[in-house]
């Protein structure tokens, strides 16, 4: 998925500006019109958000995280994935994102947001985790999909169908990691939770040009790990910034209620959104995430000073590639794996990760432990459709 995005041949000098970031208490859908209490409250945070960070620089950026839509319905109750992409989720641009482009025309600024959409052009009775930015003229100037799901997530990805994608985008760089590059807040690049667990993806985006990046939503132990703020989650996203001096927005969803009838929502996801510089500082930071914000300056020019000027820790420009090259000339996850048939339930996908790891194994990669034990398995049961059409009553009086 390519963006050809609207900068000019010669950049022209960006203005520093305010990026705001949200953390909405998010609700599950049971349908694609539960979205709309969803957006209700997206639409007053964002007012709120605004309002009282506009007072510092203009707010040209707005980060929704990555479940503020939908919640986790299909991924909490294990549900078929044909059933999801019928029922639950949306098109990009659609109803949804036209609501939010009202929003991003009203205060003449971009919004990203994260939404498991359909990408028919692409495969029928799929969802992809798309991520997209809205222009201030309230249209979709950008969509890039999520090309890696942790192993309770059962999106389709590009690599899950690539002779496809690749048949559609080409296989560059730029058609699994496209960025967005405007003349008035830089060039954006956009991944999603588990992306950021492999370092080649920030840095593929910057190999592109992208100098803010995007990541929404990540859940505990992540964000709560070792003790210190932000847990592995705070450190990955430092490391992105650091290692390819750019920003890093870093929006994390707030607690989520399971169904409507639940009393309590559950904090799947510990908080801790923030925002980091391009020389990895931390910027603006809160453990809080039940309908909070975080706000930062962004100064692109500043940026672009540091990368040019500087002979040390513009750290890219002493790439050796010629080193690297073959590091990945062996395939480790099988691609294609939901090009022919519907993406499988949490048991049967847990079965592709042990054979990766028993691959690693067997080429010496990885040493394995003196006594071999049981590893982790999934606990739960898979929900079909005819007991799916029983939960769904919780949902009833859901407006």
């Amino acid at each position: 998925m390519k963006d050809t995005g609207t900068a000019t041949d010669k950049p022209r000098s960006v203005a520093p500006y305010q990026c705001v970031a949200i953390s909405p208490i998010a609700y599950n859908i049971s349908k694609r019109a539960d979205i709309n209490r969803n957006l209700d409250n997206i639409e007053m945070l964002i007012d709120g958000a605004i309002g009282i960070s506009d007072i510092n620089m203009p707010v040209r950026l707005v980060a929704i995280p990555e479940g503020a839509l939908t919640g986790f319905t299909d991924e909490i109750f294990d549900l078929p994935h044909a059933l999801c992409a019928d029922e639950f989720f949306i098109d990009i641009p659609g109803a949804e994102s036209d609501r939010l482009g009202k929003i991003a025309k009203r205060y003449d600024t971009y919004i990203i947001f994260q939404c498991k959409a359909r990408l028919p052009e692409v495969i029928e009775n799929r969802f992809f985790n798309l991520l997209a930015v809205i222009g201030p003229n309230g249209k979709v100037v950008h969509k890039a999909a999520k090309n890696h799901v942790w192993c309770r997530e059962r999106s389709c990805t590009p690599h899950d169908v690539y002779d496809r994608w690749t048949e559609l985008f080409g296989d560059g760089t730029d058609a699994f990691y496209p960025v967005l590059k405007t003349d008035d807040i830089g060039n954006i690049g956009t991944i999603c939770c588990s992306d950021g667990e492999y370092p080649e993806a920030v840095r593929a985006l910057a190999m592109n040009g992208a100098e803010v990046v995007y990541r929404p939503s990540e859940a505990i132990p992540m964000t709560v790990s070792g003790g210190g703020r932000g847990g592995s989650w705070l450190i990955q996203n430092r490391g992105h910034a650091e290692f390819n001096s750019l920003y890093m927005v870093c929006p994390n969803i707030g607690p989520v209620y399971v169904h409507p009838k639940a009393e309590f929502p559950v904090n799947v996801s510990g908080g801790n959104s923030h925002i980091i510089d391009y020389r990895g500082e931390v910027m603006a930071h809160i453990e809080n995430n039940a309908n909070t914000m975080i706000s930062a300056i962004i100064d692109i020019e500043a940026l672009r000073n540091f990368r040019t000027m500087n002979l040390n820790s513009n750290w890219m420009k002493d790439l050796r590639t010629e080193l690297f090259r073959h590091m990945y000339d062996e395939p480790v996850f099988p691609k294609n794996l939901w090009l022919d048939r519907e993406p499988a339930h949490h048991r049967e996908a847990d079965a592709v990760y042990r054979e990766s790891i028993e691959q690693l194994i067997d080429r010496g990669v990885w040493t394995p432990p003196a006594v071999k034990h049981s590893g982790v398995k999934y606990t739960g049961e898979a929900t079909d459709e005819k007991a799916w059409r029983e939960l769904a009553r919780l949902w009833e009086d859901f407006v």
